[in-house]
């Protein structure tokens, strides 16, 4: 029987950090076989390494952003360099199904490749809410563009069809992050881990903006035993370096996703705004503050305390997060299997029933 070709696309470190076992799972299936194209600031940070390393051929490396350029309109020629060359990449490559994850333009960037190129789109992820800097609106775009959706709660899965999506396309999964972090301990003592891990991207704001609030997370959250991750290269990322060199800290640029999540397990509390606080870190049991708007809308496990930026409303969310009893917390992510679920509904999936041609379902 002829295997299907399934083409995943990965643009960042994190996004490879949730895709790897869902990857993992199409390259151990009997009737799948596995493309990895990879893009994005893989290309700029050299993370694509990372996925060499851990056991994946690359099929193709597709160019998108310029270290020298950021904000906006920098953003805007990436993801207009990312449609052509992905494009280019799938005609020569022939995939059956492409998957994305996701928000992010790199994501965008394949869904559009797909869609208009006639490739059927698998879009894992979908429905969320989270408003970032043009996140939601990328996200439900995709969702609009895609014909089988891997949403990770039934929330999620409900929303897609309140927008018009094909009910029988549309699959809850779980998260993948789940399935990165099911065999790892929970309070795992690592003699590295942190009393502090603090991961705050940019939002979007002016880059005076972005260091006024990354200067009061820092001020909020000092510490002997302190692990600051570099942000994301969303516009306001200069703003929060400028912070971090104000203060003379050398952020973590890149960890190996493993080796984070066993820092994270034995972390006693993280803040920022990073998704990961609401997934991996809630499957690990970890407390965590969340500041301000980029992840207003997503479901929140109960290891989140909310807080607006600004030093005394973070310190007093660290507070409240440290007393936080987890033992009987229910995550809403899933259950550590998510990559099996996927690789088995692309291999079994009548995919002439997900027709290229979509239409509304209202």
């Amino acid at each position: 029987m002829k295997k299907r070709r399934i083409a995943v696309i990965t643009g960042t470190r994190a996004e490879f950090g949730l895709l790897e076992p869902v990857m993992r799972a199409i390259g151990g299936h009997a009737r799948l076989h596995l493309q990895v194209v990879v893009t994005g600031t893989h290309l700029t940070r050299r993370t694509d390494h990372d996925i060499e390393a851990a056991g994946f051929e690359i099929l193709d490396r597709v160019p998108m952003q310029n270290m020298s350029d950021v904000g906006r309109s920098a953003d805007v020629a990436a993801l207009g360099r990312g449609v052509i060359g992905l494009g280019e990449t799938l005609v020569a490559n022939k995939p059956d199904v492409v998957v994305v994850l996701g928000d992010r333009i790199e994501a965008l960037a394949g869904a559009l490749a797909a869609s208009v190129g006639g490739v059927l789109l698998a879009h894992i992820h979908g429905g969320d809410r989270a408003e970032g800097v043009a996140d939601e609106a990328m996200r439900h775009a995709i969702s609009k563009l895609a014909h089988l959706h891997f949403p990770a709660t039934k929330s999620s899965a409900k929303r897609l069809i309140r927008m018009g999506e094909d009910p029988a396309q549309v699959h809850v999964v779980g998260s993948p992050a789940i399935d990165t972090t099911s065999h790892i301990t929970p309070g795992a003592a690592d003699p590295d881990a942190p009393d502090v891990l603090v991961m705050q991207h940019p939002i979007g704001g002016r880059d005076a903006e972005e260091k006024k609030w990354m200067l009061a997370t820092l001020a909020a959250t000092q510490s002997t035993r302190r692990i600051v991750m570099a942000p994301n290269g969303d516009p306001g990322s200069a703003g929060i370096r400028a912070a971090l060199r104000e203060r003379r800290i050398a952020p973590v640029e890149h960890l190996p996703h493993e080796r984070f999540l066993s820092l994270l397990a034995g972390t006693h509390v993280m803040v920022g705004n990073s998704s990961t606080g609401l997934i991996e870190a809630a499957a690990l049991r970890v407390p965590v503050v969340n500041i301000g708007s980029r992840q207003a809308g997503r479901e929140k496990p109960g290891n989140v305390v909310d807080c607006d930026y600004g030093t005394a409303s973070v310190r007093a969310a660290v507070v409240r997060a440290r007393a936080l009893d987890l033992r009987r917390m229910r995550h809403p992510y899933g259950d550590g299997q998510t990559g099996q679920r996927i690789a088995t509904i692309l291999a079994s999936a009548d995919l002439n029933c997900a027709a290229i041609r979509k239409v509304n379902q209202y």
